[in-house]
């Protein structure tokens, strides 16, 4: 995962009555990052600071998290976890934390009144390690589903998942939580989960183009979240340039991916010394992008009425 990368750790914070939860990627000092958002419909806080034309040079977390736009409050208590850690942008008074964060709607299952909020992202940092990530129902996958280009009837259920590579010296880790309108698609082209009709099979397998069933596909309640993070030494253009990269990952997993309905957005991180070609790095964050993604459903058990791949 994320933390084959050394000096990150994932904390999560899981509620498995009401089906929501939240991520935070914890990054070690002098952290570099940059993003890419290409879904229509995102959820998001202080990803303009990340802009690769932006002065801030430093992030000390990244949120992931449920509970659509009201998840955004568990970056409060990720702050004050941080702060109370003396972790922050030094200024002349006080070390500010910078946490960008993204979401996921999940609110269309489990209980919808109940969100992440800042004890939550607390919990998540308090939770963290640098050991491999337990995956599928955790975290901000919990609530999680997959396939809802046919209505939310057809859907499965996605969820947190991650993957890391090497080669040489370099290492580059992901952790995604895929929460797609679209449908997974494996290694060999064949779909994974999604949309399934009511003989038991993929309507993508009659319907590859997808067609979107008129009035049961909701707006902006899909996204896929991709954080990525290398030892490879980058400033913020070329992790910028690495993050849109990231998103050719996601299209070869998700199908269709960045739509209308979606909020897909990818984060890419380094925190390292390593000197190394970019094209190489970029592919291999497409490459654990698109893995993370396929692991996350893998390891999705069924929730709520909604069934997963791993039970």
């Amino acid at each position: 995962m994320i933390t084959a990368v050394s000096g990150f750790k994932i904390g999560h914070y899981t509620d498995r009555t009401a089906l929501t939860g939240c991520t935070v990627i914890l990054c070690p000092p002098k952290t570099r990052a940059s993003y890419e958002v290409r879904g229509a419909s995102p959820g998001s806080r202080e990803l303009e600071l990340l802009s690769p034309e932006k002065k801030m040079q430093e992030v000390h977390a990244i949120l992931l998290t449920g509970g659509s736009a009201f998840g955004l409050s568990a970056a409060d208590g990720v702050m004050k976890w941080l702060s109370e850690h003396n972790i922050g942008y030094e200024t002349p008074w006080a070390k500010v934390p910078i946490v960008p964060g993204a979401v996921i709607f999940d609110l269309n299952i489990g209980d919808g009144t109940v969100r992440p909020d800042a004890n939550a992202g607390y919990a998540a940092c308090e939770n963290a390690t640098s050991a491999p990530s337990e995956e599928g129902n955790i975290g901000a996958g919990t609530g999680a589903t997959v396939g809802k280009w046919k209505g939310m009837d057809t859907r499965m259920k996605g969820g947190f998942g991650g993957a890391s590579k090497t080669v040489g010296d370099i290492i580059v880790g992901a952790v995604a939580v895929v929460n797609a309108v679209g449908d997974i698609i494996g290694e060999d082209g064949r779909i994974l989960a999604g949309a399934r009709s009511e003989n038991g099979k993929f309507a993508g397998e009659s319907d590859p183009l997808r067609s979107f069933a008129a009035g049961k596909v909701i707006a902006n309640t899909n996204t896929t979240l991709v954080v990525a993070a290398t030892n490879a030494d980058f400033g913020k253009i070329e992790l910028h340039r690495i993050a849109q990269r990231m998103h050719d990952g996601m299209a070869r997993a998700i199908v269709p991916a960045h739509t209308s309905y979606d909020g897909d957005a990818t984060f890419a991180l380094s925190c390292g010394a390593v000197k190394a070609d970019f094209d190489l790095v970029a592919e291999i964050a497409a490459s654990v992008t698109a893995e993370a993604i396929r692991r996350a459903v893998r390891a999705a058990k069924s929730a709520g009425d909604v069934t997963g791949l791993a039970g």
